[in-house]
């Protein structure tokens, strides 16, 4: 029995074909660098199975009780979803090293697109659901802070894939997919706010702060030119 006949059913989660619309906007930077087509494909507006850190338990309970036997059996499971959907992403041409290079490049778009609270741009990096958060966010941060100053210190300290997940939309064709890829990224950055008169009100640009962001990146491997978007932010 083959990964794929044995997996792929309980490694998908389908939705219904007549909740998808397709829009056509301009793609972002980072996908016209990467040389993508300008197209944008609709998203399923959630995170499938969102990450969470697993509580970690003793050998000899992982082993020996009936508890730690299905532990063990569910942590297995979601790591096989993982290596399914990363294997699924391979086979459209995904590359770890190229895809971790433009996630730090919409990181850094993205966050430079919030401080400067560039709505219009915004909208073509992200998901439609996440836009509507993000503009949220920003409209809240207006109302407090003037215009901040965000800098991201490079090279990211630390990025690593946390979850992996396929969204399919038709069972009976499993290459009409949506992926999810959940990364953790740990960077230094400088932050710091003003009023109307340019007086800092929070933060210090002049220090270097340490932060931890999980984000969940989505790509269609169904449409050509499908590019990747931000489609959520895990809080732990």
């Amino acid at each position: 029995m083959t990964l794929r006949s044995s997996l792929a059913p309980k490694s998908l989660l389908y939705l219904n074909e007549k909740r998808f619309a397709t829009a056509q906007p301009k793609a972002p930077a980072q996908a016209r660098q990467m040389g993508a087509l300008k197209v944008s494909i609709s998203s399923p507006g959630f995170i499938y199975e969102p990450y969470a850190p697993r509580e970690a338990i003793p050998f000899w309970r992982r082993w020996f009780t009936r508890d730690g036997w299905r532990r063990t059996k569910d942590d297995i499971i979601l790591e096989l979803k993982s290596a399914y959907a990363i294997a699924k992403l391979r086979k459209s041409g995904y590359s770890k090293q190229k895809f971790y290079t433009e996630a730090v490049d919409l990181y850094k778009e993205i966050n430079t697109l919030m401080a400067n609270g560039d709505k219009t741009s915004l909208r073509k990096a992200v998901t439609e659901k996440m836009y509507s958060a993000l503009k949220n966010e920003i409209k809240q941060r207006e109302s407090m802070w003037s215009s901040v100053n965000w800098e991201l210190i490079e090279p990211i300290i630390k990025m690593r894939t946390l979850r992996a997940r396929l969204i399919g939309v038709d069972r009976n064709d499993l290459n009409k997919v949506f992926v999810q890829l959940t990364l953790e990224f740990l960077a230094k950055q400088k932050f710091e706010a003003y009023d109307s008169k340019g007086v800092t009100v929070a933060g210090d640009k002049t220090k270097e702060v340490l932060v931890r962001d999980i984000w969940v990146f989505e790509k269609s491997l169904f449409h050509p030119g499908a590019y990747w978007r931000l489609c959520g932010r895990i809080k732990i």
